[in-house]
């Protein structure tokens, strides 16, 4: 096979590995800002149980958990489609992540901004909502594009619960052609193609933001 050939074999999967990446960040974008507020603003045995979900998603082994949650889970009687596990074990791992920038960025904040709030009669949530996080996401951008570029290259892992995304389409053409070099390098170069603009376009908002412009 000629490397063009190659190429276009293994994005005959990146249609998988967007559907994954897309669905992954409806679980982690949510669970990072719900995660990071609650961290930020919660007390005792809240936060505790907040920072536990955390630590679980962000200290556990992605691989297992895919075979956990699509192997195993099973014999309990719960069977969750494979696009399921993998978007939702991506995504909540890279929102593990993303929720200690959250958390970061709103602690950074001045004080006496939510004090001010507070004495004007606003509630504690009007106070987050229209002061503090429209502050912090300008903090949180950068974080949270890295993430998203995480999440594709993760997608990679998702091959191993049956489902035919880039590198699993790599390790078919392998079979068949017994050229490695050629198909990995393909594979990488795909990555990249899907990568890089992201990459390009969080360093474009980020600066957008912190220099007050329209993003």
């Amino acid at each position: 096979m000629s490397f063009s050939e190659i190429v276009r074999g293994i994005l005959q999967g990146a249609g998988i590995t967007a559907e994954v990446t897309f669905l992954g960040l409806l679980y982690a974008i949510p669970f990072a800002l719900v995660a990071g507020v609650g961290q930020h603003s919660a007390k005792g045995f809240l936060r505790w149980s907040i920072t536990a979900v955390i630590e679980f998603w962000r200290s556990t082994s992605v691989i297992v958990l895919l075979y956990v949650f699509y192997y195993s889970l099973p014999a309990l009687g719960i069977e969750l489609s494979a696009v399921t596990v993998g978007s939702m074990v991506l995504g909540l791992n890279a929102g593990s992540y993303a929720s200690q920038s959250v958390r970061a960025a709103l602690q950074a904040l001045d004080r006496g901004q939510r004090e001010a709030g507070l004495a004007l009669g606003l509630s504690r949530f009007s106070v987050l909502q229209l002061i503090e996080l429209p502050q912090a996401i300008r903090r949180m951008m950068p974080t949270f594009f890295n993430e998203a570029i995480q999440l594709v290259k993760g997608t990679a892992l998702v091959s191993l619960i049956t489902l035919t995304d880039m590198t699993f389409r790599a390790k078919q053409i392998a079979q068949l052609t017994y050229d490695p070099v050629g198909i990995y390098t393909g594979l990488l170069l795909c990555y990249l193609i899907i990568c890089y603009p992201i990459s390009l376009w969080g360093r474009h908002l980020s600066r957008s933001a912190e220099a007050g412009g329209h993003v």
